[in-house]
């Protein structure tokens, strides 16, 4: 799955697994928060989203976690690593 792809035909929703503090203080635009330790909670949520799911946070490693335990629970997602290269494919395709 090709995340820049993904991006640009606006397949999917991008979801920033950053803290609430953290995505106030910028963030992809269209883009939600769900922090990393609050997706086990709420995986039923993540099911009803449009997919698959480009996730992303500051630096990729919490990206990389929750991709990793999405997809375990089948959920189709890509890790897009930092907010800022998922803002910087999207800034493209305006």
């Amino acid at each position: 799955m090709n995340i820049e792809q993904i991006i640009k035909e606006r397949k999917g929703t991008i979801v920033d697994v950053r803290s609430v503090g953290e995505y106030k203080n910028g963030h992809v635009e269209g883009s939600i928060n769900i922090p990393l330790q609050d997706i086990p909670q709420k995986i039923q949520e993540i099911k009803n989203l449009k997919s698959p799911l480009v996730l992303c946070c500051a630096s990729g490693n919490r990206s990389g976690q929750a991709h990793q335990y999405l997809e375990q629970q089948g959920i189709m997602c890509v890790n897009g690593g930092s907010w800022f290269d998922v803002e910087f494919f999207q800034s493209q395709n305006v």
